[in-house]
């Protein structure tokens, strides 16, 4: 290992500067604040994330729309049992294939690129769901804006990594995680069924916006540092870092670092390079935490939020539910946007495993235990079609599903959601992170597929209780992995990651 991978990041306490002299520290610091507070890096991050707010949006198009087509005059375009349940989850297919091509866009087009990409099968597929005919259109257009959100989820968070500074990176990381977000409040706020703010052609149509803003901005940012050196661009790459810290701070040392370890990696990964503990252990990790933050069945019970609000009739309608959780999704994702670089990494992972694991087992056990009467379970009836089902709460123990769910999104968007892709783009090794990072994408989307499929048959056979309990299984199994698997890295360079995977020394963790 190189003696410059061993010297710490300049950091803003006075400790750091022990080596210095006193009139240096100062300096130190105050170019230190000037690169942490550099806006230009904050417009690269909000021009990329734009891209996850589109996801958000996509993401949930069907829950409002669903019912609508449900009802809809022209048998061309009416939905049923059998086809309201592929509309939803076709989105994750078009995710996988996304990612999976990710895989290689990351690396050929770089990550700016890949992102901007993403913005033509997105605009595609709204623009067939705004201008459906018949189900293939509108099925084609739930993967078209799949597959667009299967690019982003691979390519932004590794773009954001790479441009952050060490200060911000658990803020910033979580940022496409707060766009989703905000994404879906929106789309549930203009499509809110049965008094709908726009037609469900016209939800498609404002889905485009964020799609162009995206485009528009991303033409005047910079690419990453890390891809350009990886090309050989040394000045396009100093430009970029320049751009991206401030004229007036010390972004060459910084420049060097990246340079070195750019270096080092510069060759691509052989299949015998596979087993070395610096390659295959962090694509196992990150690979690992998506796939157990989607077995935890978030994207389940976000797609089927409101269906099964109504079966466990709680006590407001379905549709406020449904907002109330994803504000709270919403607070939580900031929080842990805030105290991610303060508190760390693990330990929010460890209270975010631990509330999903309490809330998952409350509403299992609720559904069981709680009389038919009461919980409003209806036999014989199927998830979707109780849906359209008049809830009738008769108990105030109804609000035990709902604060349940609450407690269960807060949980996952405090720790497992966002911290998930931030660790991914933080633990990969730069000659492996494009491919790997799709790879984790393909897992994930996979996974989500799966269980999305076979969620309503397992409901309808086993009923509501047996997958929420599987979940928290699933969460006690997270915080097994947290503790055994998952590194800290809060505050560390991308480069001091790195070389505690290459060397297995924790003392680059410190």
């Amino acid at each position: 290992m190189e003696r410059g991978d061993r010297q710490p990041l300049v950091r803003k306490t006075s400790s750091s500067y022990r080596t210095f002299p006193e009139s240096t520290a100062r300096r130190l610091d105050k170019e230190y604040l000037r690169s942490l507070h550099n806006k230009r890096l904050y417009l690269a991050v909000f021009a990329a994330v734009l891209g996850n707010f589109s996801f958000g949006f996509a993401l949930v198009y069907p829950s409002p729309v669903i019912p609508a087509l449900e009802a809809h005059p022209s048998p061309a375009l009416r939905l049923d049992q059998h086809t309201a349940p592929w509309f939803g989850s076709v989105f994750t297919l078009g995710a996988a294939a996304g990612g999976l091509s990710t895989m290689l866009l990351n690396d050929c087009l770089g990550r700016k690129l890949s992102i901007m990409f993403s913005a033509l099968p997105s605009a595609l597929g709204y623009a067939l769901l705004a201008g459906a005919q018949g189900l293939w259109m509108l099925l084609l257009g739930r993967v078209l804006t799949g597959y667009a959100g299967g690019v982003t989820s691979a390519s932004i968070p590794v773009y954001i990594s790479e441009i952050s500074h060490p200060g911000v990176r658990g803020m910033l990381g979580a940022c496409p995680q707060i766009m989703a977000v905000l994404g879906s409040l929106v789309l549930y706020a203009l499509g809110k069924y049965p008094r709908l703010v726009l037609d469900w052609r016209w939800l498609a149509v404002a889905g485009e916006v964020p799609v162009l803003a995206m485009v528009l901005l991303l033409c005047f940012m910079p690419n990453s540092p890390r891809f350009l050196l990886s090309q050989g661009k040394e000045e396009e790459a100093l430009g970029s870092l320049c751009w991206l810290r401030g004229e007036d701070t010390d972004y060459a040392r910084e420049y060097e670092q990246i340079k070195d370890s750019v270096r080092k990696q510069s060759r691509r990964v052989s299949c015998a390079e596979l087993k070395d503990p610096f390659l295959y252990k962090p694509i196992l990790i990150a690979g690992g935490m998506r796939f157990l933050q989607q077995l935890s069945g978030v994207t389940c019970i976000l797609v089927y939020l409101q269906p099964i609000f109504k079966k466990t009739a709680v006590i407001l309608k379905a549709e406020y539910d449904a907002a109330l959780v994803g504000l709270v999704r919403l607070s939580a994702v900031a929080i842990a946007a805030v105290s991610m670089d303060k508190a760390g990494r693990k330990i929010l992972l460890f209270v975010s495993a631990g509330v999903m694991l309490a809330s998952n087992l409350t509403m299992g056990l609720y559904i069981h235990f709680v009389p038919a009467s009461h919980n409003g379970t209806v036999a014989n009836t199927t998830l979707v079609s109780s849906a359209n089902l008049p809830a009738e709460p008769t108990n105030y123990i109804t609000l035990i599903p709902l604060l349940a769910t609450m407690f269960f999104i807060m949980g996952y968007a405090m720790g497992w959601g966002p911290i998930t892709w931030l660790l991914m783009s933080e633990i990969l090794p730069l000659k492996a992170r494009g491919v790997a990072s799709g790879l984790c994408v393909v897992v994930s989307w996979l996974t989500a597929f799966t269980l999305t499929q076979f969620f309503l048959p397992v409901v309808n056979a086993f009923g509501l209780e047996v997958p929420f309990l599987f979940f928290a299984v699933i969460s006690a199994g997270n915080i097994l992995f947290t503790g055994f698997c998952v590194p800290e890295t809060k505050g560390r360079s991308l480069e001091q990651i790195e070389a505690f995977f290459r060397t297995g020394r924790r003392s680059f963790l410190r």
